[in-house]
């Protein structure tokens, strides 16, 4: 048997006092109650432990609030932290501006809203799934290489990310509502796998009653 969970965490709150889409900015730090939030997931994955999941290997795309995120998780589980550069936030076309919804009224921006099933003011929503599937698949194979059948992963990503990849998962379009995404801040996705075969999809929101009035700028 080679079970195995690899479980997808999206950073806690940013300060972020514009409101900017910092996509892939550097230097944006986890607001006090982001680090909050990364408390609690982190207490999660402990206490998931605690009941006997073999949580035996960490990953954190390279941005600052992805690394500070997994920073508690990896003093909870006792494991070092791996940077995967395959799992960090798509590229945006508006990426350092602030206000993005008022400036979709500006004609100058029209030309990056013709295809949004791609979508055309960014990276596309398949390759975000195949770089993402890809870091997920090498995690799989190292969790079980570090605790055999039934290992578990963690990999602190990004909502865009993480969302296209539970819609590939679930064999849903890709493309969607930015408003009706199920990825609040450090939320837990879950893929469940028997050998190299998807079996399900779980979803967690171990800090939902810290969410009311948190920051949430969409695709950041």
């Amino acid at each position: 048997m080679s079970r195995a969970s690899i479980h997808l965490v999206r950073h806690g709150e940013v300060f972020n006092p514009d409101g900017v889409l910092y996509g892939r900015l550097p230097e944006f730090h986890l607001s006090p109650l982001g680090q909050e939030m990364a408390r609690r997931v982190a207490s999660y994955f402990q206490e998931q432990r605690s009941g006997g999941a073999k949580l035996v290997h960490l990953v954190a795309s390279p941005l600052t609030r992805a690394q500070e995120t997994a920073a508690p998780i990896a003093s909870a589980l006792g494991l070092e932290i791996s940077t995967d550069e395959r799992i960090l936030e798509a590229e945006n076309r508006f990426e350092g501006l602030s206000g993005v919804k008022g400036r979709l009224r500006n004609p100058k921006y029209w030309p990056l809203l013709r295809n949004p099933m791609k979508p055309s003011w960014g990276e596309p929503y398949a390759a975000q799934v195949e770089r993402v599937m890809a870091a997920v698949e090498d995690a799989r194979i190292r969790a079980l290489e570090l605790g055999g059948d039934g290992a578990e992963a963690v990999l602190v990503s990004h909502q865009l990310p993480i969302w296209v990849t539970r819609l590939a998962a679930e064999g849903r379009r890709l493309w969607h509502d930015p408003r009706n995404r199920e990825c609040t801040l450090t939320s837990v996705t879950t893929l469940d796998f028997d050998g190299g075969t998807l079996t399900g999809v779980r979803y967690a929101e171990p800090s939902a009653d810290l969410l009311p009035g948190a920051a949430n700028i969409p695709g950041a």
